[in-house]
């Protein structure tokens, strides 16, 4: 009898034990900048791995090893094979992983799990710990600061806030794959593969803005765009740039292709390759009026004054209105009193500032001037440079006509009179 009640009393536990493992891994797994649970395909959804789906789909797969996606963390090796150099004073061996190093730039984390802040021969310097890629240099990132690495819910894949990977003191948290691979996206794929596959059986698959929007935000509330000191919209803001944009109620899909790389970057040699719809697909009359006009002629694309780069991810020049990453604003203010950033610095006002969308290019000019010409920009040049061109153009010579024939007519009548 007793053997009967410990038996019941296991499987009892057993069962409270299952639900709740269930209910935790709900929990477990987050997300994003706001740390979101993982919304499972199926209750039973565990993670497999991007090898596993590229058993099945190696078209998607060899797409996404082009974008920036697969190398959010990199081991040394695959840093040294793209090229990056280590910090002053460490070696691969003093290395656990290299956040990025695909497009912009690397910080490197140290081999108890820290970000690394100080380097040097003796590692008692301050600074010189992040490696811009476009300049090839070295520059400061929070100097000396004791930092933990807390960004696996937007850099890894099946990111959990417990516990601490590979038990590095320095990490927070644990994941199942590093980088942001298949399931990051489609959700825990094991069921999916259990039943052999098929189109949503075990997988998630949604076109929703949301989904992109759960690492590229920053903050609290995606609809405010984060700045940098009043200089620079900060990095990794496209989802709330795309709230406050004429286009908010398309997807990013809507022109991305969300497997392939659209930056150029260490597997991608070509800007814009993960785009799959031109902006004259939607926008044909504003393509009709801008096509023929000195600025088309001069090589002037919509993407240039439309996106411009003021986004900093790893290099900006205020001077001269350029940083490193495209904005998904496109709407353009062109009244020249219209200020990018709010009094305070804190925020993106929303819209496209004349210096942005003009000035990057004509460094030697002003708002004022811009305003000039910013309305009706499309048609406006081509229209001027018609009429100046029919200006310029001499009045063509009138061929000899009824009126010669009249006046030698006339002639030859006075002739004949004046003989007779």
């Amino acid at each position: 009898m007793k053997n009967v009640k410990k038996v019941c009393f296991l499987l009892v536990f057993a069962m409270l034990f299952s639900v709740a493992a269930q209910q935790v891994y709900a929990k477990d797994y987050v997300i994003g900048e706001h740390k979101v649970p993982v919304t499972k395909p199926d209750p039973a959804s565990t993670y497999v791995g991007s090898e596993k789906c590229k058993m099945c789909h190696p078209d998607k797969y060899d797409d996404w090893k082009t974008s920036g996606h697969p190398y959010k963390l990199l081991t040394p090796a695959e840093a040294q094979a793209f090229g990056i150099p280590f910090p002053d004073g460490y070696t691969d061996k003093d290395i656990y992983r290299v956040i990025g190093g695909w497009g912009w730039k690397s910080r490197f984390i140290d081999s108890n799990g820290y970000i690394i802040t100080k380097t040097g021969a003796k590692k008692n310097v301050n600074g010189s710990n992040q490696y811009n890629i476009a300049t090839k240099q070295w520059v400061d990132y929070k100097p000396g600061v004791t930092l933990k690495y807390d960004c696996g819910n937007c850099h890894t894949t099946g990111y959990s806030l417990t516990g601490s990977q590979d038990n590095k003191p320095g990490i927070v948290g644990t994941w199942e794959e590093k980088s942001i691979t298949c399931e990051a996206c489609h959700g825990p794929g094991s069921v999916h593969v259990s039943k052999g596959g098929g189109k949503g059986v075990g997988i998630l698959k949604t076109d929703s803005a949301s989904l992109c929007g759960n690492c590229h935000t920053r903050g609290a509330d995606d609809t405010k765009i984060i700045a940098k000191d009043g200089t620079f919209i900060d990095h990794h803001e496209q989802y709330p740039e795309f709230l406050n944009s004429p286009h908010k109620d398309l997807s990013c899909v809507s022109c991305h292709d969300p497997h392939k790389g659209t930056h150029v970057g260490q597997t991608n040699p070509t800007e814009g390759a993960g785009i799959k719809t031109q902006c004259i697909t939607c926008h044909a009359k504003q393509n009709t009026d801008f096509t023929g006009s000195t600025m088309q002629k001069a090589g002037v694309k919509c993407i240039d004054c439309h996106m411009p780069a003021i986004g900093e991810s790893a290099t900006g020049d205020a001077a001269k209105f350029k940083a490193d990453v495209k904005t998904h604003l496109f709407k353009i203010n062109t009244d020249v009193n219209a200020k990018m950033f709010d009094d305070a610095g804190n925020f993106a006002n929303g819209y496209v500032t004349l210096e942005w969308s003009c000035l990057n290019c004509h460094n030697d000019k002003d708002k004022a001037w811009a305003g000039q010409y910013a309305k009706g920009i499309h048609k406006y040049v081509k229209g001027q440079a018609s009429a100046e061109a029919a200006a310029a153009t001499p009045a063509p010579q009138k061929s000899p006509g009824f009126e010669v024939f009249f006046a030698v007519g006339a002639l030859l009548v006075a002739l004949l009179v004046r003989r007779r």
